[in-house]
């Protein structure tokens, strides 16, 4: 999306909840990660191509103040535009006729937005969610809000922080590292919490031996590079 300012963005989103999100205050970088709001997003996809593949299914998971809000989780389906992939229906058993009933990914949006709204995003590996929901926010008009937190990005930290070489590691094999339990895999839901619960994790035992902000947080992937140059 091109880098338009705020009152443009205004101006051309297309529904209330969309022009609330592009509205709202979002945590300064300088803020502890503990007086904080955020939301963990994990999608469900046809695919990993942003460019052909779509959202089939979304969950957003609130944490405010260093705890999990599970009892205002959000989860939803949506209808996409193409048959899915033999390929994807094996990875999370979602099925065309699951989703025949589901809204559009417009309508579904609406939900996710309001969800989202003044809060920063954490998703694990976030090149997904933030490529996917870049584009069906800009299909309303508004663009993604920075700051986004990576908690694939704050395992590899970690690992280097306690003089562990860092590993690629899976959502399930980086909450089990940290004593976690994994729910539902490869169900927006499931991944969902799980990510929440080990970003509450991986932040608590990063702030103890240096004070964490949302933006030190965010900047996991620069500081990662620093110990390995």
């Amino acid at each position: 999306m091109p880098d338009v300012g705020r009152s443009t963005l205004l101006r051309r989103a297309s529904s209330p909840t969309a022009k609330t999100y592009a509205r709202a205050k979002v945590e300064s970088g300088k803020t502890p990660w503990r007086n904080a709001r955020f939301c963990v997003v994990d999608l469900e996809l046809s695919g990993l191509d942003p460019r052909s593949d779509e959202i089939i299914s979304y969950a957003a998971v609130p944490i405010d103040f260093g705890r999990v809000v599970a009892g205002n989780t959000l989860y939803g389906l949506c209808r996409p535009t193409r048959r899915l992939p033999e390929q994807s229906i094996l990875v999370h058993g979602i099925r065309m006729e699951d989703l025949a009933e589901a809204p559009s990914l417009d309508e579904a949006m609406q939900l996710l937005i309001a969800a989202m709204s003044g809060r920063v995003l954490v998703a694990h590996v976030a090149w997904v969610e933030r490529s996917f929901l870049g584009q069906a926010f800009a299909r309303q008009g508004i663009r993604l809000r920075e700051p986004v937190i990576d908690t694939y990005e704050l395992g590899q930290l970690l690992a280097l922080e306690r003089n562990e070489a860092p590993a690629a590691r899976t959502l399930d094999e980086l909450a089990r590292s940290l004593a976690l339990p994994v729910h539902q895999q490869h169900h927006a839901l499931g991944d969902a919490l799980t990510t929440a619960q080990v970003f509450v994790a991986l932040a608590t035992h990063l702030d103890n031996s240096t004070s964490e902000t949302v933006q030190s947080l965010a900047r996991a992937k620069q500081r990662t590079r620093s110990y390995l140059s």
